[in-house]
C-alpha cells in the first residue's frame, strides 16, 4: 500500500515538474497579417480588380439599359417577330450581366484566396520557427480560444513579427 502511495505521490511531482518546464504561447496573427506589406498590396490589388469588374458590369448594364428604352419606344411599330428576336436579346443580355456578376464573384475569391494563402503560410512559417527556436509545446492563436492566461503563456506576436521583419 505505502510503495502505490509512494509511486502516485512520485507520478504526481513528475508531472506537475514536466508540465512546469513545458513553454506554451500565444499570437495575434491578424495583428500581424496586417502589418505585412504583403497584405497592404493584395489588398489594393484585389480592390483594384474588383473596381474593373464593377466598371465592366456598369458598362453592359448600361447597354442594356439603352436597349431596352429604345426597345419600349418602338414596339408598338415593330412586328411581332422583330418584337420577339429583340425581347429574347435583351433577356440574353440580362443573364450574361448575371453570369458576368457570379463570375467576377467567383474569380475575386480565388484571387483573395490565393493571395491569403501566400502570406499565412508566411506567417505560420514564422510562427513555427520562432516556437522551434523558443522550445515552445504549443503557440495559439490568441482570439481562438475563450481564455489564455497570460502569466502562464508567452505572447510571441513581437518575436513573429521581428522574425518577419515588420514594427
Amino acid at each position: 500500500m505505502k510503495k502505490i502511495i509512494i509511486c502516485a505521490i512520485c507520478a504526481i511531482c513528475g508531472f506537475t515538474t514536466a508540465n512546469a518546464q513545458a513553454k506554451f504561447g500565444h499570437v495575434n496573427t491578424q495583428e500581424i497579417i496586417q502589418a505585412m506589406p504583403e497584405y497592404q498590396k493584395a489588398q489594393t490589388e484585389i480592390k483594384a480588380l474588383q473596381d474593373q469588374y464593377e466598371a465592366d458590369l456598369k458598362s453592359m448594364q448600361d447597354e442594356l439599359q439603352k436597349k431596352g428604352e429604345a426597345f419600349d419606344k418602338e414596339q408598338a411599330t415593330l412586328p411581332d417577330n422583330i418584337k420577339q428576336r429583340r425581347q429574347q436579346e435583351l433577356q440574353d443580355m440580362y443573364t450574361k450581366i448575371q453570369q458576368s456578376f457570379q463570375d467576377n464573384q467567383q474569380a475575386l475569391q480565388k484571387a483573395s484566396g490565393e493571395k491569403m494563402q501566400a502570406i499565412q503560410t508566411k506567417v505560420l512559417d514564422a510562427i513555427k520557427a520562432i516556437g522551434q527556436a523558443g522550445g515552445y509545446v504549443y503557440i495559439m492563436e490568441n482570439n481562438s480560444l475563450p481564455y489564455i492566461s497570460t502569466t502562464l503563456s508567452t505572447d510571441v506576436t513581437a518575436q513573429v513579427k521581428t522574425k518577419l521583419g515588420l514594427k
